[in-house]
């Protein structure tokens, strides 16, 4: 072959490769402008100021197709379903707040690659401190005075084992600024006695309202555990096993999780524990959740579930925390919300 045969081989192939890449990044934009068409009767959406601590509102991150798409919105809680939605220009993958603190984990592109951080915010929804993050964002929690701010990531390349990922959780203190950036520094004790491991993961901590106990989820060994543990102290031990993403009630006595449910359609189950008696209760909600439940109050818990019809957004459901009832959907196109403010 010549090296001109070649060279004209070559270039054509370079000119189909890039038409190929060039039909490929159309047709991916094409498809995510399809996707954020706002569709016919939802959500309607006003601009305005959206804060952190007004009385009787919910403030939540917005799933809904469209301009407003992941963007942090509030609405009366009493008109949480069909209420007009204030739309901010703040946007997240993860939120929460409590107290007028809030913690936004963001996802911003860096010369060209995904890069993640936490935004502590101010109850005007200011940035008062910025981290980076590890990963991408999982779970978010502020603690009930808002004193106290946790954040989980998934890490990729840190693989222990079959995984193909870990999560790194840190606990960040807003009044000193002191950041534990990993809790898997924090000494274990498993069932009575010290433990330390390599396939440790935390994630899905829960505050407790004396700003230092805390809640959160253990992996190692094949088996996920219930932890408490202390900021101060630096260190976790174990109560129970099969519990994941833990969210303490607001009288401090019980804890929500989902709990892995193996031979049946449900990959989770949503489950209420005493933490005076370990016991455990089936809440009415059968479907599998992959969510970190809140407490809209002592009796009610809310939680966020993939929409039926709609690509990439979520309704928030709530159900009865004593294991009667039945779900109720609450909002569509919004993730589960905080506590109301008031």
């Amino acid at each position: 072959m010549t090296p001109l045969r070649r060279l004209l081989i070559l270039a054509a192939g370079v000119l189909l490769l890039g038409g190929v890449g060039a039909w490929s990044v159309l047709s991916a934009a094409e498809r995510a402008e399809e996707e954020n068409k706002p569709r016919p009767g939802g959500p309607a959406f006003t601009a305005g100021r959206v804060t952190l601590d007004e009385p009787g509102r919910l403030v939540f991150r917005n799933t809904a197709a469209g301009p407003q798409r992941d963007h942090l919105v509030s609405v009366p809680a009493d008109r949480a379903a069909g209420g007009v939605r204030t739309a901010s220009d703040l946007s997240c993958l993860r939120f929460h707040s409590a107290a007028g603190t809030g913690v936004c984990l963001q996802s911003t592109t860096v010369l060209g690659r995904p890069s993640y951080r936490a935004q502590i915010l101010d109850a005007e929804l200011r940035t008062l401190k910025s981290h980076p993050l590890a990963g991408i964002p999982s779970r978010a929690r502020v603690s009930p005075s808002g004193k106290l701010v946790a954040w989980t990531v998934f890490v990729k390349g840190e693989s222990y084992g079959t995984a193909f990922f870990s999560t790194r959780t840190s606990i960040l203190d807003t009044r000193s600024g002191r950041l534990d950036a990993n809790l898997e520094e924090y000494a274990i004790t498993l069932e009575g006695r010290p433990y330390r491991n390599q396939d440790v993961n935390f994630w899905g901590v829960t505050f407790a309202a004396d700003d230092d106990t805390f809640y959160a989820t253990l992996a190692t060994g094949n088996q996920t555990y219930l932890v408490r543990g202390s900021v101060r102290g630096r260190a976790v031990t174990t109560l129970t096993r099969n519990v994941e993403c833990p969210s303490l009630s607001p009288d401090g006595t019980r804890v929500a999780y989902k709990k892995r449910v193996l031979g049946t359609a449900a990959l989770w189950r949503e489950h209420v524990l005493d933490l005076r008696t370990l016991k455990s209760t089936p809440l009415a909600e059968r479907r599998s959740v992959d969510d970190q439940a809140v407490w809209l109050d002592d009796r009610t818990l809310a939680y966020s579930l993939p929409a039926d019809t709609r690509p990439h957004s979520d309704d928030t459901w709530t159900v009865p925390a004593d294991g009667t009832g039945a779900p109720r959907l609450l909002m569509e196109d919004g993730q589960a919300p905080p506590t109301p403010a008031g």
